[in-house]
């Protein structure tokens, strides 16, 4: 709302020659408009505000009290009384009546034309408008310059708490505070409920801004996000918003939206960049990605690093890797990080999903890394684990580096021909002690609780049956290993 001049301003203005007979305590009230009247009641054609103006042609002494209460109680800034054409001087009894209510009475004389004291308002009213104006321009090139600093979001929001003199704060998507200025708290459950609104607006459509208002506090909510909301802002005030103080906050709005958008290109691109580097690094050329990387402003520490692979919302990953390397790859994120920071870094990525840690190695191994962070990360799904690290799978045994499927069906098919052999089913468990006493004949015999002649038919007709050379180590092993499976 535009500051409307005070009634005293339009009274010390010389060329009006006007004097004040009346109500001078109450000369700072604003005019907002001028009115002329010679009705003995205009009240149903006011708004309250004016500065009603005149000559008193259906005033007399009689009806002079309720006049000037009809014009209290409708709230009008004070009454102006033309003299010279219907009165030579303004009556005594309107004067006594206008000091009682505290109305200010202003005497405007007949050289004095009403039409000039309702330009002289009119041109007051235009200056505060452009007044206004001039300063919302103003905030709006002092906010777009915050825009422009490297802090950038949050620049904007610490200029738009002094620009309006209240407090702001900037919200991301799930309503966490990402910063404030102008408060040391804010209320953010106060705010949840009102942020689940501009999430689903009533109707579907592009949500709009929520304005709520107590006896002491206005506050605006706005989302930010061009095609969809990425988060929010919120301004407080201790008064109630002007329709400038809207523009401001209007503005900072469309330059906050503008970081968010801007910034999250260009992390899109830097994160493109970081898979092309990790491509590099698994091919070999580890000069050529570190060079890409410095241009990036960014460059490996010296020492082991370790591979982490998770499983998760990607975009959800990339941003809780913060400034550590991470790259998307294929269906998981790749996060590279110094060995000492490895179990942080785990701790804070299984929030987002099973993450796989592999051990450490240098920068010209990073594939081998890789290679271990994935299969931990495999380990990880299939058991249900938060994180998983490659030094304790490895400690597991052969088996769990293995693909479950893959080993099934290698088991299954090496198998079968002892399982259709007849109803000897016992050849199973023969070549499993046979293989447990490491192909000791008496050993495997005495487990089994046969005669050693017996276990040594029984193993000659598995080698016939499968095809293999049972003293063969590589055989042993394959053997052991489709045992283990099908156990």
């Amino acid at each position: 709302m535009v500051v409307a001049p005070t009634l005293r301003t339009v009274v010390r203005r010389l060329p009006l020659k006007l004097g004040v007979l009346a109500g001078q305590d109450a000369l700072d009230r604003p005019v907002r408009w001028v009115a002329v009247s010679e009705l003995e009641d205009p009240t149903p054609f006011l708004e309250g505000g004016e500065l009603v103006l005149t000559t008193g042609m259906r005033l007399d002494a009689g009806n002079a009290g309720p006049y000037v209460d009809r014009l209290v109680g409708k709230g009008v800034t004070g009454l102006g009384f033309g003299i010279g054409l219907g009165h030579e001087v303004i009556p005594a009894e309107l004067v006594d009546a206008a000091a009682r209510a505290g109305l200010p009475l202003i005497e405007v004389p007949r050289e004095t034309p009403f039409v000039a004291i309702s330009k002289l308002v009119s041109d007051l009213i235009a200056a505060e408008q452009y007044d206004e104006i001039s300063r919302a321009f103003a905030a709006q090139g002092r906010l777009t310059r915050a825009a422009l600093r490297p802090e950038g979001a949050r620049a904007v929001i610490d200029r738009l708490a002094r620009e309006l003199g209240g407090w702001a704060v900037l919200l991301d998507e799930a309503g966490d505070v990402r910063h404030a200025a102008g408060t040391d708290r804010v209320d953010i459950d106060a705010l949840r409920p009102e942020l689940e609104r501009l999430r689903k607006p009533a109707g579907g459509g592009v949500p709009a801004s929520l304005a709520l208002s107590t006896p002491r506090e206005h506050v605006i909510v706005q989302p930010l996000g061009a095609r969809r909301i990425r988060g929010f802002f919120a301004v407080g005030l201790d008064r109630p918003f002007t329709p400038v103080t809207h523009t401001v906050v209007n503005a900072a709005r469309s330059l906050l939206t503008l970081a968010l958008e801007h910034g999250r290109e260009h992390l899109a691109a830097e994160r493109q960049i970081c898979s092309a580097v990790l491509h590099l690094l698994l091919a070999g050329q580890v000069e050529a990605g570190r060079e890409t990387l410095r241009r990036l402003g960014d460059e490996f520490p010296d020492g082991p690093l370790v591979v982490l692979a998770v499983d998760g919302e990607q975009e959800e990953v990339l941003e809780a890797a913060g400034g550590e390397f991470a790259a998307f790859a294929e269906d998981r994120v790749v996060v590279v990080v110094p060995a000492e920071r490895a179990e942080d870094m785990a701790a804070l990525l299984q929030e987002h999903g099973p993450v796989g840690v592999g051990a450490p190695v240098g920068l010209g191994d990073l594939r081998t890394g890789l290679d271990q962070a994935d299969r931990a990360l495999a380990s990880a799904r299939r058991c249900s684990e938060r994180v998983m690290r490659f030094a304790d799978l490895a400690g597991q045994g052969l088996l769990s580096l293995l693909d479950p499927e893959v080993a099934a069906a290698f088991s299954a098919a090496l198998l079968a021909p002892l399982r259709e052999y007849g109803s000897r089913a016992d050849l199973l468990e023969s070549l499993r002690a046979y293989l447990e006493c490491n192909g000791h004949w008496d050993a495997a015999a005495q487990r089994l609780g046969v005669h050693r002649h017996t276990l040594r038919y029984r193993m000659r007709r598995v080698a016939d049956l499968l095809g293999r050379d049972l003293d063969d180590p590589a055989a042993r092993a394959e053997l052991w290993v489709a045992l283990a499976v099908a156990r």
